[in-house]
């Protein structure tokens, strides 16, 4: 299968998207029963890109704060490159791992992560409620197959467009085997530059906006008691985004005394080992379409305290601490329960470390892969379909 991949969101520093389609990416390239070309925003590739383009974390935010319309010049630009060759390149299918497909004269594959900016408009920029609203609808009609995260977002497609069920294919996302649970002298050299110790101290893992919610967190945190919060500090790690000014006010007012710590983003492997290291993962967020960090802190041997919406309770089952995210009280006492129940910690991160090992990149890959052959009526190495535009590789 001669198959295009979108992998622009790999220019760009990783978060959910941005890991879902490079850990895809790299399992595709890996296949003999795939010849995949990766698309770069304005050049193609037979190669997974191996890390972003420096300065991009700061680059493309001011472009999209200071040049007027720069998602609709951004996506037109990326149309006019990715028609140029597609058309001539004989693509078999083409693969959008982010949502909004490009044109293709040819069987396309979406992936949709969620539907965050309808069910909750107000926690993204006016631009990109906008784009969303323009470029998705028409997108998803001209989509021969959909992939979703979770079960979740399959019913969310169902009820919002009406697709039907038999259109969708489930596709959990993966853990990379660099998240594993780590001993105190495992995590020294990375933790102890921080001013962090093993063991002592809550975390919260996400791009610093509204749909994060991470204001919830810092008032339950707030309301610990003094030597709580002397001897579990609450870690912020994760990059500014949208519409983050008043989250910056509060955060200043609670470093001063070394109570809040804010890390911003981290690298790959540093981050997992500050999961790792930490007492419990807190992730209150209102809207996830699968949510990354909570597997990974699972995968850490780590216990979560999340919200229970949208698809956390697929992800972590029974293994974490579930609250409504606006239940500040709720997180207050169980942020007070792990820090003060070590054999609490211990049993629920022993339950989430053996579910996590329910996701895997490779069975990930793998559903990818059978979703293709569902597309292009390929049975066993043979087409179904005879009008399916499969060529013998």
């Amino acid at each position: 299968m001669r198959v295009a991949f979108n992998a622009t969101s790999l220019l760009s520093p990783l978060t959910g998207i941005g890991q879902y389609s490079r850990h895809l990416a790299i399992g595709l390239d890996g296949r003999a029963d795939v010849d995949a070309f990766y698309f770069y925003g304005a050049a193609w590739s037979r190669h997974v890109r191996p890390a972003p383009i420096p300065g991009a974390g700061r680059i493309f935010p001011w472009l999209r704060r200071n040049l007027p319309f720069s998602y609709s010049l951004r996506r037109m630009v990326q149309c006019t490159q990715f028609a140029r060759h597609a058309a001539s390149a004989g693509f078999d299918l083409y693969h959008e791992p982010n949502i909004l497909p490009l044109p293709f004269d040819g069987p396309t594959v979406i992936t949709v992560h969620d539907l965050s900016w309808i069910r909750h408009p107000e926690a993204h920029p006016s631009e990109r409620v906008r784009a969303m609203n323009t470029y998705f609808p028409p997108g998803l009609a001209r989509a021969a197959r959909i992939l979703t995260d979770s079960d979740f977002v399959r019913r969310e497609l169902m009820s919002v467009f009406g697709v039907p069920a038999g259109k969708i294919n489930v596709v959990p996302l993966g853990v990379e085997s660099l998240f594993q649970p780590c001993s105190t002298a495992q995590t020294l050299s990375v933790l102890q530059p921080l001013g962090l110790s093993h063991g002592h101290y809550f975390l919260a893992v996400g791009t610093m906006e509204p749909r994060k919610n991470l204001g919830v967190a810092l008032n339950a945190f707030a309301r610990l008691p003094p030597d709580i919060r002397k001897h579990f500090p609450l870690v912020l790690a994760g990059m500014k985004g949208w519409n983050s000014a008043e989250l910056d006010r509060r955060i200043s007012t609670m470093t001063s005394n070394g109570e809040v710590r804010l890390l911003g983003y981290l690298p790959r492997r540093d981050l997992a080992i500050v999961i790792a290291g930490s007492t419990t993962l807190v992730f209150p967020s209102i809207y996830e379409g699968f949510g990354l960090p909570p597997l990974e802190a699972m995968a850490c041997g780590v216990p979560v305290i999340s919200s229970n919406a949208a698809s956390m309770p697929e992800v972590i089952g029974e293994t974490g601490l579930l609250l409504d995210p606006q239940d500040t009280e709720g997180m207050t006492l169980a942020l007070a329960r792990l820090a003060s129940a070590p054999e609490e910690r211990t049993r629920l991160g022993l339950l989430a470390l053996e579910r996590s090992r329910l996701f895997t990149w490779d069975s990930c890959v793998e559903a990818t892969v059978d979703a293709y052959r569902q597309t292009l009526g390929i049975n066993d190495g043979v087409r179904s379909n005879p009008r399916a535009p499969i060529r013998a590789e």
